[in-house]
């Protein structure tokens, strides 16, 4: 084998190593998620039966069940259970400031995982599942969570900061995770930008434990994972106040962004078990639609 083979070799093991890593992580975790067919148990147009509700004024004669109604007073709709699939696309920011930390797990691995996991759940319940930025159109099936996990894999770059794509797919749900700590009000005109087309969603914060804190004291350097912003200060401590209530603002920030557009807001710890996180994920997204 040349030289130029074995260098060519090394970088193609180098890239698809964490690939399956992370796949086999991301179906462990998804199979501690008791599945049902996901974020279905509502009414609506399907063939399995739902629930018996009373009748109102409006509801038509042909959708009373008179079986049900003869052994009671009252008078019954037989309704059955919402069985159309949901199109959910994917975010998963890959910019510079999701790096951190430097040691141990990253906000962005955390966030890939809970993506890949999630998705597993949706293709597992017969949902399609696509990704944005870099594209990926939704679909089912094995191939599609391949595809996927070569995206979520993938090292980040560019950007000291992420931001979610412009132009949306149309898709009837998108699941955004990242640290939104992007500088400006990009990041907000984005974010509004999605929830004025009428799509609906849910924003997860990752963030690491020492980003609530801010445990420094003394002198320090406080840099972006790019370097492309630097600040040093001789009293770390005395940044803290305004630190913690600048983060604080930014949450309340995106907590009512979330809301008014229908969306929901979940802020999550890499230092938290990756579990509580994929529940709540599981069960908003029958909630936001």
């Amino acid at each position: 084998m040349s030289a130029a083979a074995r260098t060519l070799r090394a970088r193609a093991d180098a890239t698809s190593a964490p690939l399956p890593a992370l796949r086999v992580r991301a179906e462990r975790l998804a199979a501690t998620i008791v599945l049902g067919e996901h974020g279905r148990r509502r009414a609506g147009m399907g063939e399995e039966f739902w629930q018996y509700r009373q009748a109102v004024p409006g509801d038509a004669a042909s959708s009373i069940d008179w079986r049900r109604s003869a052994r009671s007073d009252a008078t019954f709709i037989r309704q059955t259970e919402w069985s159309a699939a949901q199109t959910v696309t994917l975010w998963s920011d890959a910019a510079r400031s999701m790096a951190y930390p430097e040691t141990g797990e990253t906000k962005a691995e955390r966030a890939a995982l809970l993506a890949l996991a999630l998705a597993i759940l949706l293709n597992q319940g017969g949902e399609r599942v696509g990704h944005a930025a870099p594209d990926l159109r939704p679909a089912t099936g094995r191939i599609q969570l391949d595809r996927l996990t070569a995206l979520l894999g993938r090292e980040g770059g560019g950007c000291d900061y992420g931001l979610p794509p412009a132009a949306t797919q149309g898709t009837s749900t998108h699941v955004l995770f990242s640290d939104f700590l992007a500088p400006g009000e990009e990041l907000f005109e984005r974010l509004t930008h999605i929830g004025r087309q009428g799509e609906r969603g849910v924003l997860v914060q990752i963030l690491d434990e020492s980003e609530e804190a801010f445990p420094f004291d003394g002198r320090t350097e406080f840099r972006s994972m790019g370097g492309a912003v630097r600040f040093e200060t001789e009293r770390a401590r005395a940044l803290r106040s305004d630190y913690r209530a600048k983060l604080e603002e930014r949450r309340r920030r995106l907590a009512t962004l979330a809301r008014r557009a229908g969306w929901l807001f979940h802020v999550h710890h890499v230092q938290t078990p990756p579990r509580a996180a994929l529940i709540w994920l599981h069960g908003a997204l029958g909630d936001v639609r």
